[in-house]
């Protein structure tokens, strides 16, 4: 599923008739948000997003485990499995498992940091405990109240900000703004934009720490696409932030594929997309979300015109992330029991 258009501009007609049952949606999740939760014996560190959709919520859970690694912990990120049939609790081992039993994700980062998905997020976490985590790194989460979370990170696209500034279904906020950001330690803006930058200080004002970061395609990645005739497919939230990285690389563009959110790739999607690459003589480059569902029904002679483009987050002080995970690895959490 696509995010309607009309969540990003100013609102409309149709946002404003939608604004009651928005209002009513919003006051709910924020009510929710602010239950208590279970301490679960290790640190739990949240990466969440004001907003549905994407916003750079799995790159900054890599580049987390990634610092807490360093640091001598034995990080595990814990996520829902969305897309996946399995309820969990279960560690993902990309080996054994596919995208349909365990979410395209999930399967995604268990290739960079030790992963469990759990419907049940107290039984997931207990399942990584046991397992030797030191350090739960939550993906996603943030409206979800069960576990006492020790640092409440929320990630914000800047060019998109929070769109319309409207709760569900007239906007793309989950609860409205104010409400959410006294339930958040840290904001994270990834990428320039005057709409993150509103968010931004709209955190500071309230005396919440704000971080800044940029996503970055992978260097060698960037040396093929340059100059480069490029048919883009993706299955993503905001499939216009994926064409932007590639035309950033240096990429020509000549066609784009978008499908929905989280999408369940089929032999007929991949023959179409072979087929429409071949009359452009191009290359394919994809998400490496996608390409972790695409890979298994790729044909043999195709592989080499498929190229997933792997992006890493980029903090503007890397001290500051730094800073505020060594606090929340050693620090007491609020509330618990």
């Amino acid at each position: 599923m696509r995010a309607p258009a009309f969540w990003w501009r100013r609102p409309s007609l149709l946002s404003r008739l939608l604004a009651p049952i928005g209002w009513v949606y919003g006051a709910i999740t924020l009510r929710r948000m602010r239950r208590p939760g279970a301490d679960c014996g290790v640190p739990v560190i949240c990466v969440g997003n004001f907003v549905a959709g994407g916003a750079g919520k799995t790159p900054t859970a890599i580049a987390l485990t990634d610092i807490l690694t360093q640091r001598g912990e034995t990080p595990f990120v814990l996520m829902r499995g969305y897309g996946g049939s399995l309820p969990g609790p279960v560690e993902v081992h990309p080996e054994h498992h596919a995208a349909h039993a365990v979410g395209d994700e999930p399967l995604l980062m268990a290739r960079h940091a030790r992963t469990v998905i759990a419907r049940d997020r107290v039984a997931g976490a207990s399942l990584a405990r046991a397992l030797g985590a030191s350090v739960i790194v939550m993906d996603d989460g943030l409206q979800n109240p069960a576990l006492v979370k020790r640092l409440r990170l929320a990630v914000v696209d800047g060019a998109s900000g929070v769109g319309n500034g409207l709760c569900l279904p007239a906007g793309p906020l989950r609860a409205p703004l104010e409400g959410q950001l006294g339930e958040v330690d840290a904001v994270l803006v990834i990428g320039a934009g005057g709409p993150g930058a509103a968010v931004a200080a709209a955190a500071a004002a309230r005396g919440i720490a704000t971080l800044g970061a940029r996503l970055a395609p992978d260097p060698a990645v960037v040396a093929r696409l340059a100059d480069q005739p490029v048919l883009a497919v993706s299955g993503i939230g905001r499939p216009e932030k994926f064409a932007a990285t590639l035309r950033e690389a240096g990429a020509r563009i000549v066609a784009e594929r978008a499908y929905g959110d989280h999408h369940a790739y089929r032999r007929d999607d991949v023959r179409a997309v072979v087929a429409e690459a071949a009359l452009y003589d191009s290359l394919i480059a994809t998400t490496e979300k996608d390409w972790v569902k695409l890979a298994p029904l790729w044909p043999d002679e195709e592989r080499g015109r498929l190229l997933p483009v792997p992006v890493r987050l980029v903090f503007d002080a890397p001290e500051r992330i730094e800073a505020l995970l060594a606090g929340a690895a050693g620090s007491t959490p609020a509330g618990a029991t």
